[in-house]
C-alpha cells in the first residue's frame, strides 16, 4: 500500500494528462506530492526519497512548463516524467537508500530493519523497479520519436509494470520461506 501511495502523483499525472493540458497535470501531480509529504510529517515519519524526488520532479517541470510556456505532446511529457522516476529510483540505489526500504520498514517489526536479508531484499526490489522504469522511459521515448511504435510501446510498458508489481508481491514471500 505504501509504495502505491508513493506512486500516486504519477498515477494522478497519467490520468490527468489524458484529459487536460500537461501543465495542469504536472501542477496536480506536484500538489499530490505536497499532500503526501505533509501526511508523512503529520504522522511523524521521516521524508521518503521517492516523495521528495517526486515533488522536485513535478514542481520543477510544472514551473518550467508554466514559465517558458512550453507545450508538450502527451508522449513527450510522459517520457520526461518516466525518465525522472527512473532517475529517482536509480539515485536511491546510488545513495544506498533503496526507495522500497523506507516503505518496507513501516510494515515489518523493527527487529528486521537492520537484517542483511531484509536490506538485500529491498535492494533487489528497488533494482527491479529501476529496470522496469528504465524500460518504460525507453518505450515512451520510442513512441514519442516514432508513433508507429505506440502500440508496441504501450504493451511493453504494461508488461514492465505488471512484472515489477508481480515480482514485488512474490519476492519477499519467497525470501521469507527460503530463510524460515
Amino acid at each position: 500500500m505504501g509504495i502505491l501511495l508513493g506512486l500516486s502523483p504519477f498515477i494522478a499525472f497519467a490520468v490527468l494528462s489524458r484529459f487536460t493540458s500537461a501543465a495542469v497535470a504536472l501542477w496536480a501531480a506536484a500538489a499530490v506530492s505536497v499532500v503526501l509529504i505533509l501526511r508523512e510529517l503529520k504522522l511523524g515519519r521521516s521524508l521518503k526519497v521517492l516523495d521528495c524526488g517526486t515533488l522536485i520532479l513535478f514542481a520543477g517541470l510544472a514551473c518550467y512548463t508554466t514559465l517558458v510556456h512550453r507545450t508538450w505532446d502527451i508522449m513527450g511529457v510522459r517520457a520526461v516524467v518516466d525518465t525522472g522516476l527512473f532517475l529517482i529510483m536509480l539515485i536511491s540505489l546510488i545513495i544506498k537508500l533503496p526507495f522500497t526500504l523506507q516503505y518496507a520498514r513501516e510494515e515489518v517489526p523493527e527487529s528486521l530493519h537492520t537484517s542483511p536479508i531484509f536490506i538485500r531484499t529491498n535492494y533487489i526490489l528497488t533494482a527491479v523497479w529501476t529496470v522496469a522504469m528504465a524500460t518504460v522511459a525507453a518505450f515512451d521515448m520510442l513512441a514519442h520519436s516514432n508513433p508507429d511504435y505506440s502500440t508496441l510501446s504501450r504493451r511493453m510498458i504494461i508488461v514492465s509494470l505488471v512484472a515489477a508489481f508481480s515480482f514485488t508481491k512474490w519476492y519477499p514471500d519467497h525470501v521469507s520461506k527460503a530463510h524460515a
